[in-house]
């Protein structure tokens, strides 16, 4: 099987954090990467459920607030915008 690498960027301390999980479980982040990564394709699914919970997109009253942009829209109240493109930095 040949190998390649997966390059992956996160915050300082929940890297610290699970490489004390996966120690404490018996392996390492790299055991524990292609765990995940075999479990996806199995599944072919996120193998956890996935919420938005702590993000504002998710609240109730942001949730409402687009239903009702939705039901303007749907309408024909409406406006019509350009999209600004913003270049990655």
């Amino acid at each position: 099987m040949t190998q390649a690498t997966l390059s992956i960027r996160m915050d300082a301390d929940i890297k610290k954090r699970f490489d004390a999980f996966c120690s404490d479980a018996g392996m390492n982040a790299t055991v524990a990467v292609n765990m995940f990564a075999r479990a996806v394709l199995r599944e072919q699914r996120i193998p956890f459920e996935i919420t938005g919970s702590d993000d504002p997109f998710y609240s109730a009253k942001n949730q409402a607030r687009l239903r009702k942009s939705m039901d303007q829209l749907e309408a024909g109240k409406g406006k019509t915008h350009e999209l600004i493109e913003v270049e990655d930095a």
